[in-house]
């Protein structure tokens, strides 16, 4: 929950604290590239990813030759799959919503012919405008609680979508009392927010009158539009990442505290 055993700041004054709520450690690698700047860390990990029991993905797989393309919307579906399918049948063609998700499945000699210039599913779906030919059977490896943006919008396009529960996002389980001990200190400068999950469930545990005094004095920075939108949604103002990375949300965040502090 706490930060524990970060750099000593090179600011001559402290920097207030940067809230993570992505599920990782403090040696996860948005904690981290935090760290390296000389920030100070709360680990608030709002969800956490847990296997799913890939039925339905095991099943998707064993036909996979049938298919024309698979969709990787995050990193978190890569290994699921990667378990059960070394390698890729030389037609099937692959994309992926991010860099990070690409060089994930790069690293384990996965050809990606497809990353949008925009890390974010309704860009995937309009770089697929151009690829479509009749009866294009598209394989979508998703979270437990995936919206509905690929699946929706590739259908909408003319492909044949089946979409499979590879991992599951659920809620973690908060320190409340040290989260509101914080909050009640009003010295947090920022919260850092990397998926639509994390403010949901964020505040749900908070309860919105705590995730609402937090976000009035905190920054709340989104990594994408997506994340930003359900910000908008729960009446709070985001912050977009100078790019939709771990880094990006980073160093949107330290330059915001920065110039708060």
């Amino acid at each position: 929950m706490s930060e524990r055993g970060h750099p000593a700041s090179t600011n001559s004054v402290e920097l207030p604290p940067v809230v993570v709520t992505r599920a990782e450690g403090i040696e996860g690698p948005l904690s981290s590239q935090l760290r390296s700047l000389g920030v100070k860390v709360l680990l608030w990990p709002a969800i956490e990813v847990t296997p799913s029991d890939n039925s339905e993905l095991e099943a998707a797989l064993a036909h996979i030759a049938e298919f024309d393309w698979i969709v990787f919307a995050s990193r978190q579906a890569v290994p699921p799959v990667l378990e059960r399918l070394a390698s890729p049948p030389e037609r099937l063609h692959v994309a992926a919503v991010g860099q990070a998700t690409a060089q994930v499945l790069r690293q384990r000699g996965w050809r990606v012919d497809l990353v949008p210039d925009d890390p974010n599913a309704g860009a995937l779906v309009a770089a697929f405008t151009p690829l479509m030919t009749p009866n294009l059977r598209v394989l979508f490896p998703a979270s437990s609680r995936a919206l509905p943006t690929i699946a929706k919008g590739l259908a909408q396009l003319g492909a044949q979508v089946t979409q499979v529960e590879a991992y599951r996002t659920e809620a973690s389980s908060l320190d409340l009392n040290e989260c509101r001990d914080w909050i009640g200190r009003n010295e947090i400068g920022a919260v850092t927010f990397a998926s639509p999950s994390a403010v949901v469930e964020l505040e749900r545990a908070l309860g919105k009158d705590d995730f609402d005094k937090l976000l009035t004095t905190a920054a709340a920075v989104a990594i994408g539009p997506t994340t930003a939108r359900v910000l908008t949604e729960l009446g709070r103002t985001p912050v977009m990442a100078e790019s939709a990375t771990l880094r990006g949300l980073a160093n949107t965040a330290y330059k915001l505290i920065q110039t708060r502090h």
